[in-house]
């Protein structure tokens, strides 16, 4: 029975990679850089020209109730910052390359202006729930926008498979991956010991409901993020003298573009680009499920927060990944992707200590994704049913959820990575071309809010001011 499960995976891991290497080059590649170069070049460059101003958005607080945009961008960067930030970094270096990192880097500085375009859209068609709070998402601007319900059902769907299938059981994967440096691993039981323990304890956060997601994870969050960067900040300095060479190495490698157009599917190239996306979630629609909820008093403030959550997941927190270990000294290997490889490298300055702390941190990176990941699903099972679904319902897919939590803990690595690549490519197709149809609107959002904030207000948004037909703006009339 094993050797026949054994065998199934491996032919379905193989059918998956050879859509996925389709599916990333040419096709999301292309769209990815051609969406955020567009779109930074018709923000005038809003990532640097705004960054300022999206920092002082964030402290703004909501009217009593309310939604503030700091837990919208706490609920998003939950979502955001998980297992990625470490496995996925380790991963993209030690099967892509050193030149990962740069190219990492590229897709989030040009996918924060696509992340303020979609999470701006998602403010201008969110909808007002009956306790008076908002939701919407890309769903909402594909149905009400384009006036295709049968694509916003189809996004759905997909984001529902995304985050409650393919990256729920990734995280799952990861963080059991993180015991296998120990002693008492034992594997085909100890995985599924943990895969137990996660589903039963993310069960109870998740049956809580939507509140308790926002509360837990915007204290949480934090904590977890600043930790991580001091510890990193800590190995960089202790190794200070290896650094040009990591740079070096990391540049060299990204513009070695004899190797990367030699093996494209397994280049620095498109291993940054994956892993990069898997991150931020730039442009793949997910966020703006979260930025939909913020208070805010004109979409363009929410939009420029999200785009800030790209820059804290990628800049900072992955970069702190990569630094952390390849200023070790430690050479990324096949053998060595995933959480050892992170793990290896910090046992060369701070021992067992070092393997315990990544440990650790993938466990509250895990748990965070986990609870981020489901407040999604929960905005898009609204959508799909018109309304909040019976809490009899929702307490069979809070179980489904668990359970699945608890499957993805026993997968093998590569099937693990590669249903979640399919699935939120799968996204990416759809939401893509969308903001590119519709970004109009958000652009001229951002210059009705450029324009207030000149006249010395705090922008309020109005449709007809910017020329959009109020009654299908539910939440803004």
């Amino acid at each position: 029975m094993e050797e026949l499960f054994i065998t199934l995976s491996t032919k379905l891991n193989e059918i998956l990679l050879s859509i996925n290497d389709v599916l990333y080059y040419p096709i999301l590649l292309i769209m990815l850089l051609f969406c955020g170069l567009y779109f930074s070049v018709r923000t005038g460059l809003i990532q640097l020209s705004m960054f300022k101003e999206s920092i002082s958005v964030v402290t703004e607080k909501p009217d009593e109730g309310g939604v503030s945009s700091f837990q919208a961008l706490m609920v998003s960067t939950a979502s955001r910052v998980g297992t990625g930030n470490i496995v996925g970094v380790s991963n993209a270096i030690c099967l892509g390359g050193y030149g990962a990192v740069f190219w990492m880097w590229v897709i989030a500085i040009i996918g924060g202006a696509s992340a303020f375009i979609e999470s701006t859209l998602a403010q201008i068609y969110k909808r007002k729930g009956e306790d008076g709070t908002s939701y919407g998402g890309p769903s909402y601007y594909i149905e009400t926008a384009l006036g295709s319900r049968t694509v916003g059902v189809l996004f759905a769907i997909c984001l529902i498979l995304t985050y409650a299938v393919g990256f729920n059981m990734l995280a799952s994967f990861n963080l059991q991956d993180s015991f296998k440096i120990y002693g008492f691993y034992t594997p085909g039981k100890t995985s599924w010991m943990i895969g137990a323990i996660l589903a039963v304890v993310a069960a109870y956060c998740i049956l809580g409901g939507g509140k308790r997601i926002i509360k837990f994870t915007s204290i949480l969050v934090p904590f977890m993020g600043v930790i991580f960067v001091i510890v990193s900040i800590l190995m960089i300095i202790l190794n200070i003298t290896y650094i040009p060479t990591v740079f070096s190495k990391i540049l060299s490698d990204a513009f070695n573009f004899k190797a990367i157009f030699g093996g494209i599917a397994g280049s620095s190239l498109v291993a940054g680009i994956k892993r990069g996306l898997y991150s931020n979630e730039a442009g793949m629609g997910s966020a703006p499920n979260a930025a939909a909820a913020a208070d805010v008093s004109h979409p363009a403030k929410q939009g420029l927060v999200q785009m800030l959550s790209v820059f804290i997941d990628t800049l900072l927190i992955c970069s702190a990944t990569a630094f952390m270990a390849l200023s070790s000294g430690v050479e990324p290997i096949a053998e060595l992707a995933g959480a050892a490889f992170v793990q290896t490298s910090l046992s060369t300055v701070f021992g067992n200590y070092g393997i315990i702390f990544i440990t650790v941190a993938l466990t509250l990176f895990a748990f965070t994704t986990l609870i981020g990941n489901l407040y999604y699903v929960d905005t898009c099972l609204t959508y799909l049913n018109k309304k909040v679904p019976s809490k009899v319902f929702m307490v069979c897919y809070r179980v489904l959820a668990a359970v699945l939590i608890f499957v993805g803990a026993g997968m093998q690595m590569e099937l693990a990575w590669n249903v979640a690549d399919l699935l939120m490519g799968l996204m990416c197709i759809i939401n893509i071309p969308t903001i590119i149809i519709l970004g109009g609107q958000a652009l001229k959002a951002l210059e009705d809010y450029k324009a207030q904030k000149r006249q010395g207000k705090n922008p309020v948004f109005i449709g007809k001011n910017i020329g959009l037909d109020e009654s299908k703006l539910q939440y803004w009339k």
